[in-house]
């Protein structure tokens, strides 16, 4: 018997919070800027995993080019 695991497709903006370690005020405004990308499913926001990964990129290249 072969068993199949399904990995979540996407992440709720609570879910994300915890993730990054934000409160989910500060998570909620990435989300409403644009900041962090995400879709509408009826009445919710979903956050694909590429997406928190896309933010974490650009804020770490951010900070080095502050650095810098």
């Amino acid at each position: 018997m072969t068993t199949t695991v399904i990995e979540r497709k996407w992440h709720s903006t609570t879910e994300v919070a915890e993730m990054l370690g934000f409160g989910l005020s500060k998570t909620k405004m990435l989300v409403l800027t644009g900041k962090i990308r995400s879709v509408k499913v009826g009445r919710n926001r979903r956050i694909l995993p590429a997406w928190v990964d896309e933010y974490i990129q650009r804020v770490s290249a951010d900070a080095e080019g502050w650095a810098a």
